[in-house]
C-alpha cells in the first residue's frame, strides 16, 4: 500500500452515490470489527452498519475516496441538532488523519445545513478522536444492539465558526 500520508493528500471527498450502498455497508462491518468485537457482537451490529440506498438519497453521505477505492465516508442527518449518524474509515487507513478530514467535511455540511450544533452516538473505542476533534460528552444512549449497553451521547458546537477540531 503506498504512504498513507500521501494517499490523504490525494483522496477526495465527493457524495456517495446510491448504488455504493453495499460497499458502504461493507466498510462500516470492517471498520467496527478493527475494534475486536466478537462475531455475535457483529452479526447483532449488522443492521445497524447496514447504509440503504435510500439513506444515501436522504440524508448528506459524503466518501473519502483514493484512486477509486473507498477508504472512508460519513453521513450526517441535517436538522437542528444536526447528527452524524456515521463516521467510518478502513481498518488500514485509521490513524492517517483521514477521520479528522471527514470530521472537518462532516462539521462544514452540517453548519451548510443550518445547524449551530451537531450530535453523535460515539463507538466507544473511538471517543478520545471526538474529543480531540472537540466534542464533549452530554450522556448516553441505550445501545440497539446490546441490552444494558450504554453508548457515549456527545455533541459540538458549531456557532463560533472555529474549526471544531480547535474548540
Amino acid at each position: 500500500m503506498p504512504d498513507r500520508n500521501l494517499i490523504g493528500q490525494k483522496a477526495r471527498i465527493r457524495r456517495a452515490r446510491p448504488d455504493e450502498a453495499e460497499q458502504l455497508s461493507g466498510l462500516a462491518r470492517r471498520s467496527k470489527a478493527h475494534w475486536g468485537y466478537d462475531a455475535e457482537f457483529l452479526r447483532r451490529a449488522a443492521a445497524e452498519l447496514t447504509i440503504t440506498p435510500r439513506a444515501i438519497t436522504d440524508h448528506e453521505v459524503w466518501v473519502l475516496e483514493h484512486e477509486g477505492r473507498i477508504i472512508g465516508f460519513h453521513r450526517v442527518i441535517p436538522g437542528q441538532p444536526a447528527v452524524l449518524e456515521d463516521l467510518w474509515l478502513e481498518p488500514d487507513g485509521i490513524g492517517a488523519g483521514h477521520g479528522r478530514r471527514l470530521w472537518e467535511h462532516a462539521v462544514g455540511v452540517a453548519r451548510a445545513g443550518g445547524a449551530s450544533v451537531m450530535e453523535l452516538d460515539a463507538e466507544p473505542n473511538a471517543m478520545g478522536f471526538y474529543q480531540r476533534m472537540g466534542a464533549v460528552g452530554m450522556g448516553v444512549t441505550a445501545s440497539p444492539v446490546v441490552p444494558g449497553r450504554d453508548l457515549p451521547r456527545m455533541r459540538v458546537s458549531l456557532e463560533d465558526g472555529r474549526s471544531a477540531a480547535g474548540m
